[in-house]
């Protein structure tokens, strides 16, 4: 039988198979600590855990302050792609990166049901 861990990673991967723009995946605890990923060698879990938790604190803040109500999604446009998290419940967030031409609407969508699909492991 497989383990929680697994199931989570099994839905990472299904995850960047159905959109094919997305290079990396985490569910990432909101103290920072990664859960399960699906990350290339060349990327720190550690890092991709510590940055997570601090942009989604920074924009929890500035939604709260901004009054733009509870924070749904963090989203960040480098020259080299995006690094997109979305909550999990209220423990985990979901971390992606997607390439720098990637289709944001397949993107959101798919990680959207990837989210209610870790609801029920989490």
């Amino acid at each position: 039988m497989a383990s929680k861990i697994d199931k989570i990673i099994e839905v990472l991967k299904d995850l960047e198979s159905t959109a094919p723009d997305i290079e990396a995946s985490a569910v990432v605890s909101d103290d920072g600590f990664i859960i399960a990923s699906v990350l290339p060698t060349d990327i720190d879990e550690d890092r991709v855990g510590a940055m997570s938790a601090t942009m989604l604190a920074l924009g929890e803040r500035a939604a709260g302050e901004l009054d733009r109500g509870g924070l749904d999604q963090v989203f960040v446009k480098g020259s080299n792609g995006y690094v997109i998290m979305s909550f999990v419940g209220t423990s985990a967030v979901l971390t992606t990166m997607a390439t720098k031409d990637a289709k944001l609407g397949l993107v959101f969508l798919e990680m959207k049901r990837a989210t209610e699909e870790l609801l029920k492991l989490l």
